[in-house]
């Protein structure tokens, strides 16, 4: 053992030892108890940042925990490798999105590998493999096939001069993020999955999730957003066709004075199409729809529409209402129409006070009395019902379901339950994707891929434009081939799928990445699956985990898996935090893990990332932590140095005080450290327990060590329970120390230690001496005192005895293990 630590020689010592050895490799084992363990993987954007270590080394010490403690640990890591950043990158470095993709990935794999995580290498997959996408094309096609999938018309962003379809993150300001000309909406076919069939099933099972924390279930709860409330038609004037609307208070439907729709509503240019309004609609639309949901719906933001220029018909009132187009509403939110009540609604207050509508009051507070005139805010609150017709003087509760009721009895509506949630458009006019396997034949219609060719390969060898369009479209060779069905001419599909379609199965796929005798092998699966811990951010609580769940129940419906959960547990991790902000290029203030890497060792940077803050707390990074942790590891180095030589003996007749304190202090720290992974995940309370622990090895006296038998065996039980405990949390440092003690390396296949209660046990504990109930001393008894033993330890300290001199003593409480009360007179 060196006389010094150096990382950079000891980690690519053990990297490479755990690679020969395939440390890691995991197979079926059913004498062995599984656990599949998992951090969302990457996208290979080419350097890895400190909230990858964070989220990585999270997941490792878990992982090594588990492997240790007898566990069967599958710890894959892989790449969600297709989707727009690659492009904007090829397009920005003059390079091709394939090339710049494996380059990337083959950098953050040795960056990874660096860090010394206990990933199973041989289980990596990339979603831009063909092997891989070939099953998400199979699975498309099987759902599409059961009614999972369908097409219709979509509203897109459109860029005239690029000739491209833009996703909202490259609109900017209204215009296209690269030639900076306004960007136009545009209606174009796209397809979706039906993730709406499950939505009963989603929000029922947000119950279920024990393991996941209570932020994400609610916010998954609020984005499937059920709610009970009314359907209501509202006939088109000079019109046979209705206009659609949900809402949770029918009770205001008497005061409905307009209706809004959505920018995104196909209604907005078709009714004003060749009135005087078409052209003011035509550019409303426009910009709103540049404008991202979280502006239009802020407080902030004023309320704006303008007139299509065509009316409805209020089916209980038959009032005349306008129709608007208004930027607060929204597409996916009900119908995407809305009934306005100005007078029982905010923002439709707002609204019709801006534009000169009117406001009807049709609930009247019981404690006082509303004038339309004089209103400076809409009433919102509970009251009886007004200028209602028939249903004056009803409670408001009351005529929800009255009136409901009776537009039901009309044919004009009636009770119903909306969601939220809305079908998940998949279609991306972009070219880094998974081919959408279709085939469009003018006869037969849309016609799937027969399964023997599949996969439907994205070409690679091609030019790709600057332009940033897909290619795609302009490849006659790719594009044109025949029928399925009839063998007629026909085009292929050039809409590539959703990046998030990738990452809502790659999980299952770890079980079996290279079978290829289907999407997944049952044996693997139902071994391996659900994941027992997924790590990631709060920022993937919706879109990633909720599609991931939704696939889950879909794959069980088509006979393909048993679960109905992807995954048992969750844990969502902290941002890290420098200056006061997230780290991100833009605020300047990254900090390059490499660099930490070549200055201070992995395992400095591990053990920092893991003890500065809980791993569901944002982590503050401060270059004095990272002292802090490399300090702590050469004390640990020299405290080993110093001990490494330790024998036991058999030759111990009778323990000492101080062996048994050493072992107390041991088996205490075992018992913490082991609690606090386990059972809570808090790594820096348990790596807290191991420093206090280190430091009271410290405090005995060396010399006094090897002198005596008892003390040695003591010490070197504690020195390689300390090594043990550590592993998790800097392996290399561990392995090296482990060695260094004469065992042999691959501590992920050593036993993790166990703790003696017994031993915990303090020899004696210290108790408070009162008299006349307040306290004059504290007092060490032995943990096997009598009440007597206890009463006579109190009475005779030194302090006590001057207030209880010359007095009677009338009585004595004790309270085992806490305090001795002398009441005297």
């Amino acid at each position: 053992m060196e006389k010094k630590y150096n990382p950079e020689v000891i980690e690519k010592k053990w990297q490479d030892y755990w690679e020969q050895e395939k440390l890691f490799k995991v197979e079926i084992d059913t004498t062995k108890e599984k656990y599949y363990l998992l951090e969302m993987f990457p996208y290979p954007s080419g350097r890895i940042h400190m909230g990858h270590v964070r989220n990585y080394c999270i997941g490792d010490v878990v992982a090594r925990f588990k492997m240790m403690t007898g566990l069967n640990v599958l710890h894959p890591m892989g790449w969600d490798a297709f989707g727009m950043p690659a492009e904007n990158a090829a397009i920005k470095n003059h390079s091709h999105p394939a090339i710049w993709t494996i380059n990337n990935i083959n950098e953050m794999r040795r960056q990874l590998k660096r860090m010394g995580l206990s990933y199973d290498w041989d289980r990596e997959i990339a979603t831009c493999h063909p092997d891989y996408y070939k099953w998400e094309q199979w699975l498309f096609i099987r759902m599409l096939e059961n009614g999972l999938v369908y097409r219709k018309k979509s509203i897109v962003n459109y860029c005239k001069p690029c000739a491209t379809v833009l996703a909202n993150e490259q609109v900017e300001a209204g215009c296209c993020w690269r030639c900076g000309e306004p960007v136009v909406q545009r209606e174009q076919d796209g397809w979706f999955f039906r993730i709406t069939k499950y939505a009963d099933e989603l929000l029922d099972w947000c119950d279920r999730l024990t393991g996941w924390p209570e932020r994400v279930l609610t916010m998954q709860r609020n984005w499937i957003g059920r709610s009970e409330g009314a359907k209501i038609l509202f006939k088109q004037e000079n019109s046979d066709q209705s206009i659609e609307v949900f809402t949770t208070r029918p009770d205001t439907l008497y005061g409905a004075t307009f209706m809004s729709l959505a920018p995104e509503h196909p209604l907005c240019l078709s009714l004003s199409k060749g009135t005087s309004q078409e052209t003011p609609v035509q550019e409303f639309v426009n910009h709103a729809l540049t404008q991202d949901w979280q502006s239009r719906v802020g407080e902030s933001v004023g309320k704006e529409g303008v007139f299509t220029g065509a009316y409805c018909i209020n089916p209980l009132t038959s009032r005349r209402m306008p129709i608007y187009c208004a930027n607060f509403v929204l597409y996916e939110y009900g119908t995407g129409a809305v009934m306005a009540v100005p007078a029982h609604d905010q923002r439709d207050f707002e609204f019709a006070k801006k534009y000169g509508l009117d406001i009807i009051i049709v609930v009247q507070p019981t404690d006082h009395v509303l004038s339309a005139e004089t209103m400076t805010e809409a009433y919102v609150g509970p009251g009886n019902l007004i200028n209602s017709g028939e249903f004056d003087g009803t409670d408001n509760e009351s005529a929800k379901k009255a009136i409901s009721k009776k537009l039901k009895s009309m044919n004009q509506g009636g009770p119903t339950t909306n969601y939220r949630l809305r079908d998940w458009g998949v279609s991306r006019q972009r070219y880094w994707g998974a081919p959408i396997p279709v085939i469009h034949c003018a006869k037969c219609g849309p016609v799937p891929v027969p399964d023997l060719e599949l996969p439907v390969v994205l070409p690679i060898d091609i030019e790709f434009p600057e332009s940033g369009r897909s290619p795609l479209p302009d490849l006659d060779w790719w594009v044109n081939t025949h029928c399925p069905k009839c063998g007629s001419d026909a085009r292929r599909e050039t809409d590539t799928m959703d990046t998030f379609v990738e990452s809502s199965w790659y999980f299952d796929r770890y079980t079996c990445p290279r079978y290829d005798n289907g999407l997944l092998d049952p044996v693997q699966d139902r071994y391996w699956s659900p994941v027992d811990q997924y790590i990631g951010g709060i920022e993937h609580a919706i879109l990633h985990l909720l599609y991931s769940r939704f696939f889950t129940k879909a794959l069980r419906d088509l006979g393909i898996k048993k679960e109905s959960e992807p995954f048992r547990n969750l844990l969502t991790q902290g941002m890290v935090i420098k200056d006061g902000a997230k780290m991100s290029k833009s605020k300047g203030n990254v900090v390059d893990p490499e660099d930490l890497i070549n200055k201070y060792g992995a395992d400095t940077v591990r053990l920092f990332c893991l003890f500065a803050a809980p791993p569901e707390r944002d982590l503050e990074w401060t270059s004095e932590g990272v002292d802090g942790a490399q300090r702590f590891l050469n004390r640990i180095w020299n405290l080993v140095l110093e001990y490494k030589d330790l024998k036991s003996s058999d030759q111990i007749l009778m323990e000492s005080a101080d062996s048994r304190t050493i072992r107390r202090v041991t088996h205490k720290t075992i018992k913490k450290v082991t609690e606090d992974i386990s059972n809570r995940f808090r790594f820096n309370t348990a790596i807290a327990a191991i420093m206090e622990m280190s430091n009271e090895l410290s405090k005995v006296s060396c010399e006094e060590i090897y002198a005596k038998n008892d003390l040695k065996a003591a010490m070197k039980d504690a020195i390689e329970s300390l090594v043990l405990l550590m592993s998790p949390f800097v392996p290399h440092i561990s392995e090296e120390l482990w060695e260094a003690l004469g065992n042999k390396g691959g501590l992920t296949r050593r036993l993790w230690p166990t703790y003696n209660s017994e031993m915990i046990l303090e020899d004696s504990l210290t108790i408070v001496a009162q008299v006349n109930g307040k306290k004059r001393a504290e007092i060490r008894v032995p943990t096997s005192a009598t009440e007597d033993e206890m009463k006579q330890s109190a009475i005779a300290e030194a302090n006590v005895q001057k207030f209880i001199e010359g007095r009677v003593i009338r009585k004595i409480v004790v309270v085992s293990g806490k305090l001795v009360n002398i009441v005297v007179s």
